[in-house]
């Protein structure tokens, strides 16, 4: 019997019992962090290293029907939401909580209380319904549109606030393409998707039917029309990566004489942005294109489009026919999901969404030990030395352009677990029975909280996720990698492992996020964070020129029948698997000091490492979550996650046996050798 098949029995078991009845213990893998029994010994490490490494186990893994994906982050996040809910329910019961669990506590009963959201029905956007009904021209929809930034509904343009990418001690507001409700620009365009558009058609005339808007029918038509032009105009999500083109720094005047078809000034006004100076365009060329879409659209379109918006971004909070039918397009359409999440799991997110610090304080003091923490810091260390024994070590890179990488290293942060700073909720208020009012007065509080501190200088101590999230992040205006407490769990971290297989996984992930400030676009930002071309030229064209070769090999992978992996989308994420691979190698090897690598159950140090890489990405995937995945995500597919990276690898060759022939082999002439 696997350790991996108890472990998904028990998770979902678990998903059915109480919470104080789950089993809320960190899972183990094997005798020594690995599962020996998941691999498929039929398949050579040689013809499909992920199939070898995996095989069994996937062949036993059964999607839940509640997932559009499944394997060791799903596992991970089962886990993490399990606990969680153990939090949120002590502080239900806590007889006299702090305020932060008082807020918790009353968001998570409205979301579990279901008779009082069915009471309620529509009501709690019949307000918003009759605001956009009362409008009267396109300067009242753009000023809608404003708002839309701060809590429910639609806009043709977003704005965001963050650190400035030229000047990184500062914030700035970006603003950026919108205005599509289906995944990306190709669903509306490419015939592939020919399917989901039908059914969003029908999904979109289903819910103005359900909110009384009129001729939902022909709004539906006007709406996909309307949708279909704006995704002529967007950029592609490839384009949008390019760090270069979509800094574009402009005042509101400039903006107004670029995109002169839409009315800005209401629209800032709306988003509370009336006051600000200077605004950084990502799209930019897109500009004009959409906003001259908005002022040709009849205002009754318009109209549909601000309704159909906020219902479909409110249906979860409300009624439960709002809630099925954004389910039945959103997750059976779109991800092949088949079941609705129990409704725990669902209040769990939002808990950990809207007040995911409050929450995590909690999690954190039951969940991650101090031990973990330093163990951690250890081999982050040991990576971060990998990272600049490789910069000094590259042969393509010439010595300017190394002393600056270098100076970028050394400035190189870690948050790991948790803020050192929690995020101060006062003012936010929660109401009992009160659901959509809740939501909306917590992204309302948020955008206040970002536009009130655009003066002041950026506060680097902050955290873009909450401690309890099963991921990890680099950022490139802060130079920090932050990996928070959620994704601290076996199979990625296991203190009581052996260390080749934390090299391998959590090592992986650590050098992944290291070298994602030198991947095609982290590079272009200096160790302070401010983003400018430090790179010789000759260094940037070398650069490029690697980086091509492994584009190429993504591009010609074909995870779906005619669906390829788009090399130019998922270039960074590549770039960065292929370092992170390469630097938990050589973090492993240097922790040794020299001595022999231990042999277990007659696989080497190296071989180890490559499976523990391996055991991380074990998952499975829908078709149609994959396809949405292939089409507008910036990660590869699980198997060329693991496949292709380590192709371009010569301690995989050698580790493995690999040889001229094999379906792994790959000439040494054709490896990407980047880091």
């Amino acid at each position: 019997m696997t350790l991996a098949r108890p472990l998904f029995a028990a998770l979902a078991l678990a998903v059915a019992l109480p919470a104080a009845a789950a089993d809320l213990s960190a899972p183990r893998m094997g005798a020594w962090g690995f599962d020996l029994s998941g691999r498929d010994p039929a398949t050579p490490a040689s013809e499909d290293f992920f199939r070898h490494a995996n095989g069994v186990y996937l062949d036993g893994l059964e999607i839940p029907a509640d997932r559009s994906s499944f394997g060791a982050f799903d596992m991970l996040r089962e886990l993490s939401a399990q606990r969680m809910r153990a939090v949120l329910e002590r502080a239900v019961a806590d007889p006299a909580p702090s305020e932060d669990r008082a807020r918790l506590a009353i968001l998570y009963r409205n979301y579990m209380d279901e008779a009082r959201i069915a009471e309620l029905g529509a009501k709690p956007i019949e307000p918003g319904l009759e605001e956009i009904r009362r409008t009267r021209t396109h300067r009242e929809i753009a000023r809608l549109m404003g708002r839309s930034a701060k809590g429910f509904g639609g806009s043709v343009f977003s704005a965001a606030i963050f650190d400035d990418a030229r000047n990184p001690q500062a914030y700035a507001v970006y603003l950026g393409q919108a205005g599509l409700n289906l995944p990306d620009r190709d669903y509306y365009l490419e015939p592939r998707f020919e399917r989901q558009r039908a059914e969003y058609q029908a999904y979109v005339e289903r819910l103005l039917t359900l909110a009384g808007w009129p001729d939902p029918g022909a709004s539906a038509d006007a709406i996909l029309a309307f949708e279909t032009k704006i995704a002529k105009a967007s950029w592609t999500n490839a384009q949008r990566r390019n760090r270069d083109r979509t800094y574009n720094p402009a005042t509101p005047r400039e903006l107004a004489r670029l995109a002169p078809g839409f009315p800005w000034s209401d629209y800032l006004e709306g988003a509370g942005l009336s006051r600000v100076p200077r605004l950084i365009l990502r799209e930019q060329e897109a500009f004009p294109e959409i906003a001259k879409i908005f002022a040709e659209t009849p205002l009754a379109t318009l109209k549909a489009y601000m309704a159909l918006s906020l219902t479909d971004e409110a249906a979860p909070y409300i009624a439960p026919a709002f809630d099925n039918a954004n389910f039945d397009f959103r997750g059976k359409v779109l991800t092949g999901q088949q079941e609705q999440q129990p409704r725990w799991k669902r209040a769990v997110a939002l808990v950990d969404d809207q007040l995911g610090e409050a929450l995590g304080r909690d999690y954190v003091a039951a969940y991650f030990p101090p031990e973990s923490k330093a163990l951690m810091e250890s081999l982050v260390a040991d990576i971060k030395a990998a990272m600049r024994r490789r910069i000094e070590g590259v042969s393509w890179m010439g010595a300017e352009t190394r002393a600056r990488a270098l100076e970028k290293m050394s400035k190189f942060s870690v948050m790991i677990g948790y803020p050192e700073v929690w995020r101060d909720y006062s003012g936010l208020r929660m109401t009992p029975g009160d659901l959509f009012g809740d939501v909306s007065r917590a992204r309302e509080w948020d955008w206040n909280r970002l536009v009130t501190r655009l003066d002041r200088p950026v506060d680097r101590r902050e955290w873009s996720m909450t401690p309890a999230t099963v991921n990890a992040y680099y950022s490139s205006t802060r130079n920090v990698i932050v990996f928070p407490a959620g994704i601290l769990q076996p199979p990625f971290f296991d203190p009581k492992a052996d260390m080749a297989i934390n090299y391998g996984a959590i090592g992986g992930v650590i050098g992944h996020e290291i070298t994602h400030g030198f991947d095609d676009q982290g590079r272009k930002s200096d160790g302070d964070g401010r983003l400018n071309d430090w790179w010789t030229p000759q260094d940037a064209e070398r650069f490029k020129a690697e980086s091509a070769k492994l584009g190429a090999q993504y591009s010609g992978f074909e995870a779906l029948p005619g669906v390829f992996i788009k090399g130019d989308l998922t270039m960074g994420e590549n770039i960065a698997d292929l370092g992170g691979i390469l630097l938990a190698l050589d973090g492993y090897r240097a922790s040794l000091k020299g001595a022999p690598a231990p042999v277990i159950d007659g696989l080497t140090g190296d071989q180890r490492v490559f499976y523990g890489w391996a055991q991380v990405w074990r998952t499975k995937l829908r078709d149609d979550r994959a396809r949405q995945q292939l089409t507008t995500g910036p990660h590869s597919p699980p198997q060329a996650r693991v496949n292709l990276p380590v192709r371009n690898i010569d301690a995989f060759h050698e580790a493995f046996g690999v040889k001229p022939g094999d379906a792994m082999h790959l000439p040494e002439d054709q490896r990407a050798r980047i880091w």
